[in-house]
């Protein structure tokens, strides 16, 4: 009996030492499973993926086409040239360990995910029809050393999230529709050797680009300008047809004196050519080559002096300045203790010049660098952290593209003070906030810039973009870009053309969009950035009725006045969070519960707070919370503008994301990327019942004769 018991015993030990490893190298991980899952459900052309599933399998251990694994990881997909069709699903970031990802050579559309694999070696998306702008996570890919997205759709400005790639050697975003200057960024590329940005619509100088290791550059048929400069005459492969560079190699650095009248630009050197102008005659000096080094010598005399006299001038300046310091802050600007600024900031933080993102519209011509901070009451002046890469304007050019901020260009007011419709002289539409002095504490106001940058360096596609700011005689004013078709609020509970009525799928869209925005600010920004003032009025709808969120960033300027309100109404009443009434405390969970709050909106047609209802129906929350999983009941809370015209299943899920997010316990509200999951989710069963091409975006105004409705939405 004790053999029997010990050969028993050793073979579990054998099956455990011998069969676990197999066990474990055919089994893929579960979160890289969820990825290729959601992808093979959002891509439709999946007939092509052979062995891909859309629940289950195992892709290490069944072969899924173009999947590489090592051991149960999954480290390459490579699914070029299948003619696939759709998106590229919502869990990308799960692959932790794929190094390779090739959708090259495709028909896949819709914006390029912001949430890219982040361990990525090879990025290749190319020839597609991938619109948006270059996602943020870029960034965060330090590893990568090849990426091609040329041949697509993608627009806006390149973006600066260069900065920590220095592994990139390979960059191709040859035939896209990016606009603006190259970023500062791209100078901390040290391996890069080959670049591609032909064929878009890039401005500005190629200065950048000067210190790279370039063999292979071709920057042709954009709208750069300026001078070539002198470095890139030994780039092997250098194309650069079609701008408006000026003629000639770039001029010596400063100091630099221009050429006597009689030397023509016409006589320079070709960029690449490396050979001096000829001379007039001969080998021999002419005589206006004599009169010249005469010339020359008179202007090296007079500009010694002039650099003495500098010299002299800014020693006496910094003596006054010293001795002002010592003195103390001025009088006229207040009382504050001299140690209220960060010191540290100020000494460590190097000068950045002004970056122009957004170069269709022209800054005044004498601007000066962002980063010095407005004199503070302290006498010091504070350096900013990062550059603002928003163009800088003067309180002039403001006031004559809005009439003097006359009455009848505003579009809006909020606390910080009105927006007006601003028209540029290039034919732009642009929204300007005048920030109201008055609503800026001191500390706010010496804030302003730092917020600022902050705000410049948000890019997404449904959030509004800051395109400007002024911060000229005492005036506080943010430029954004325009967003054509008002806010959400207006359309649900203002719209008085019934034909403007949302459909249910553009509710669900909405939703989606916004809750992308959220995502984006809370779990893609570093740090986070907590929105405080999410609502439907800071939703905007554009042409498509795409949301675009407004006043991100903003809550750090954004008066604390909402402590002096009562605890009953703001916990219980319109957008805000019970926990910020009892506490004052304002988290990421707080703006989940404030987005629940909205998607009430969308499925009610009802506002927040609304005193004009009975007393147990004015609480929004309050009325429809125990609801919300009761069928019947719902069916009744649902908005009768949309006359009945909705999916029963997707309204049920829908108001189970809702139920999630307006929860009391912060703790237990979902973050925002489970919310997008599931609003995708919501979105797919949808698609993979019928897909037409109209419905491709799922906005449009609804009109009886032509809403669409999906059984299985």
């Amino acid at each position: 009996m004790a053999l029997k018991h010990f050969e028993l015993l050793l073979f579990v030990v054998k099956v455990l030492i011998f069969g676990f490893p197999v066990l474990v190298h055919c089994t893929t991980d579960a979160n890289d499973v969820q990825a290729l899952q959601a992808m093979y459900t959002s891509l439709n052309s999946s007939s092509q993926l052979t062995n891909w599933k859309s629940n289950g399998g195992d892709p290490c251990g069944e072969s899924w086409k173009g999947i590489t694994c090592e051991g149960s990881a999954v480290v390459s997909v490579q699914i070029s040239g299948l003619g696939l069709d759709g998106t590229m699903g919502y869990m990308l970031s799960n692959l932790m360990s794929l190094r390779t990802l090739d959708l090259s050579d495709n028909n896949i559309h819709d914006p390029l995910p912001y949430q890219l694999p982040v361990n990525l070696t090879s990025l290749n998306l190319a020839k597609n029809n991938l619109s948006g702008n270059l996602p943020y996570s870029i960034s965060t890919m330090v590893s990568l050393s090849y990426l091609n997205l040329s041949r697509n759709s993608l627009s806006q400005s390149i973006g600066d999230v260069f900065h920590n790639l220095s592994l990139l050697s390979t960059m191709d975003i040859s035939f896209n529709n990016f606009t603006g200057d190259i970023p500062s960024s791209f100078s901390s590329l040290s391996n890069l050797s080959t670049l591609n940005v032909q064929n878009n619509q890039l401005t500005g100088s190629l200065d950048v680009l000067t210190s790279l290791p370039l063999t292979t550059l071709n920057v042709a048929n954009n709208n750069l300008s300026g001078w070539i400069p002198r470095e890139l005459s030994s780039v092997p492969n250098f194309i650069y047809n079609g701008n408006s560079f000026d003629n000639g190699p770039a001029p010596p650095p400063p100091p630099y004196t221009s050429p006597p009248p009689g030397k023509s630009h016409r006589n320079r050197t070709h960029p690449g050519s490396g050979e001096p102008s000829t001379p007039s005659s001969g080998g021999q000096p002419s005589e206006s080559d004599k009169g010249m080094s005469v010339g020359a010598i008179i202007g090296v005399a007079l500009g010694s002096v002039v650099l003495v006299l500098i010299a002299l001038l800014a020693l006496v300046f910094c003596i006054k300045k010293h001795q002002g310091k010592e003195i103390g802050p001025l009088a006229s600007r207040g009382s504050r203790p001299p140690n209220t600024y960060d010191i540290d900031a100020e000494m460590q933080e190097p000068r950045v010049k002004n970056m122009a993102a957004v170069t269709d519209l022209k800054p005044p011509p004498a601007e000066k660098l962002v980063v010095e901070r407005l004199l503070g009451n302290s006498g010091s002046i504070k350096r900013m952290k990062s550059p603002i890469t928003a163009t800088s304007y003067s309180v002039a050019s403001l006031q004559t593209v809005t009439s003097s901020f006359s009455q009848e260009f505003i579009i809006g007011e909020g606390s910080l003070g009105r927006v007006y419709r601003g028209e540029f002289p290039n034919g732009k539409i642009m929204a300007v906030k005048k920030i109201d002095n008055a609503a800026l504490s001191l500390q706010e106001e010496d804030n302003f810039l730092e917020a600022v940058s902050n705000m410049s360096h948000l890019r997404h596609p449904n959030i509004v973009s800051l395109a400007g700011y002024c911060v000229e005689h005492g005036q506080r004013l943010l430029v954004y870009e325009f967003i054509t078709n008002g806010s959400l609020h207006d359309i649900l509970h203002f719209a008085d053309d019934s034909s403007k009525t949302l459909s249910w799928n553009a509710r669900v869209r909405v939703a989606l969009g916004t809750a992308r925005a959220l995502e984006y600010l809370h779990e893609v920004c570093l740090p986070s950035v907590v929105h405080r003032n999410f609502k439907s009025a800071n939703i905007l709808l554009d042409e498509e009725l795409s949301p675009h969120l407004s006043d991100c960033g903003l809550a750090a300027l954004t008066p604390n006045t909402e402590r002096q309100v009562s605890t009953q109404m703001v916990g219980s009443f319109g957008y805000s969070a019970p926990e910020f009434a009892l506490s004052g405390i304002y988290t990421v969970k707080s703006d989940v519960y404030s987005f629940g709050v909205v998607m009430l909106e969308l499925l009610t047609g009802r506002k927040p707070l609304d005193s004009s209802r009975v007393r147990s129906e004015q609480s929004l929350v309050r009325w429809a919370t125990p609801q919300l999983h009761d069928i019947d009941a719902l069916a009744k809370m649902v908005d009768p503008t949309l006359n009945g015209m909705y999916p029963a299943k997707s309204l049920s899920r829908f108001a189970d994301i809702i139920a999630l997010c307006v929860q009391p316990e912060p703790e237990f509200r979902p973050p925002m990327s489970e919310v997008v999951q599931a609003l995708v989710r919501l979105v797919q069963r949808a698609s993979v019942v019928k897909r037409r091409p109209s419905d491709e975006s799922g906005f449009a105004y609804k009109t009886p004769d032509h809403e669409t409705i999906d059984s299985a939405f």
